[in-house]
C-alpha cells in the first residue's frame, strides 16, 4: 500500500522533470571543478551528494506546492483531475512525503560540506515560499525561476566549499529561463486567474503581453549565458551550446500564440527538457575537453 502512495506521490510531483535545472546544477558543479584545477578528489561523491540533494529539494518544494495549492486546483478545472484534489494522494501522505524530503535533501547538504548544510535551511524556505507568491505578487514566476537559479551557485558551492561570484551568471539564466518558460505555461490559467484574483503577468498583461514577456525574459537568458561563458573563458562548445538554446527557445516561442495554446505542453515539458539537457551536454564538452594549459 505505501508503495502505491509512493507511485502516486511521484506522478503528482512529475518526478521525471527533475531534468529541468540538475543539468544546470551539474554544470555548475564542472564549473567549480575546472576553477579548482580539475582536483579529482572526492568528486564522484560530490557529484552523488549534488544529484540526490537536487531531486530531494524538488520533491519536497513539488509536493509543498501541490499541498498548499490543493483548494485553488480543485476550483480549476484544468487541474482538479490533479492527485490531491482527486483524493488519489491524502494530505498526510503528501506532507509526510515533503518531511522524508526534506530530511533527505538536508541530510545531502551535509554530506557535501559546512557551509551548505549552514545554507541548506535557507534554501529550502526560497522554494517553499515560491509556492504563496501567486497570492500577491505577478513576478511569482521569477520567484520559481530564482527556486531553481540556486542550483548552479549551490553545485558551486559544494565543489569549492565557498561562492564565487561569477557564477551568478548562470543563477540569473536559469531564473530568467524559468521564469519565461513558466509564464507561457500560466497563459492557460488567464481566466481562471482573473476570476480567482491569483497574481500573474498574463493576468496583469495579457496573454500577448505575457508572451512578449517570456520572450524577452529568455533573451536575457541568453545575455547571463554568453555573459557567464566570457567570465569563465569557455571555449567554442559553450557558444554552440548557447546558440541551440537560441535555436530551442525559439522554436519553443513559436509553438505558441495568443489565439492558440493548444502546445503548450509541448513547449513547457518538451522543449525545456532538450533546453537544459543539450545545454549540459555542449558546456560539459567543453569543460572536459578543453582545459586550460593542455
Amino acid at each position: 500500500m505505501i508503495w502505491k502512495r509512493l507511485r502516486l506521490t511521484l506522478e503528482m510531483i512529475r518526478f521525471e522533470h527533475s531534468v529541468f535545472a540538475l543539468p544546470f546544477a551539474l554544470t555548475g558543479a564542472l564549473l567549480a571543478w575546472r576553477e579548482g584545477g580539475y582536483a579529482s578528489a572526492g568528486m564522484p561523491w560530490k557529484a552523488l551528494w549534488i544529484v540526490a540533494a537536487m531531486v530531494a529539494a524538488r520533491s519536497a518544494a513539488m509536493a509543498f506546492n501541490r499541498l498548499v495549492d490543493a483548494d485553488i486546483d480543485a476550483r480549476n478545472p484544468r487541474t482538479r483531475m490533479r492527485h490531491l484534489p482527486a483524493g488519489l494522494v491524502s494530505r498526510g501522505f503528501g506532507w509526510v512525503f515533503v518531511t522524508a524530503s526534506s530530511a533527505v535533501f538536508l541530510l545531502a547538504a551535509r554530506g557535501l560540506n559546512g557551509l551548505c548544510l549552514k545554507l541548506a535551511p535557507a534554501a529550502l524556505i526560497v522554494i517553499f515560499f515560491y509556492s504563496f507568491t501567486k497570492r500577491f505578487t505577478s513576478f511569482s514566476h521569477l520567484v520559481l525561476g530564482f527556486s531553481l537559479g540556486i542550483a548552479p551557485a549551490a553545485a558551486w558551492i559544494a565543489v569549492r566549499g565557498s561562492l564565487d561570484p561569477r557564477i551568478l551568471w548562470l543563477t540569473a539564466a536559469v531564473t530568467f529561463w524559468t521564469g519565461g518558460f513558466d509564464v507561457i505555461y500560466a497563459c492557460q490559467d488567464y481566466e481562471f486567474d482573473s476570476a480567482e484574483a491569483l497574481c500573474s503577468i498574463p493576468r496583469a498583461i495579457g496573454v500577448a503581453g505575457a508572451l512578449r514577456a517570456a520572450r524577452a525574459l529568455h533573451v536575457l537568458m541568453i545575455v547571463c549565458l554568453l555573459a557567464m561563458a566570457h567570465s569563465l573563458g569557455l571555449g567554442v562548445l559553450s557558444l554552440a551550446g548557447v546558440a541551440a538554446v537560441v535555436a530551442l527557445l525559439a522554436y519553443e516561442h513559436s509553438l505558441v500564440r495568443a489565439e492558440d495554446l493548444s502546445r503548450v505542453d509541448a513547449a513547457f515539458f518538451t522543449m525545456n527538457g532538450w533546453v537544459s539537457v543539450l545545454f549540459f551536454l555542449f558546456w560539459a564538452a567543453d569543460i572536459l575537453l578543453f582545459r586550460p594549459g593542455i
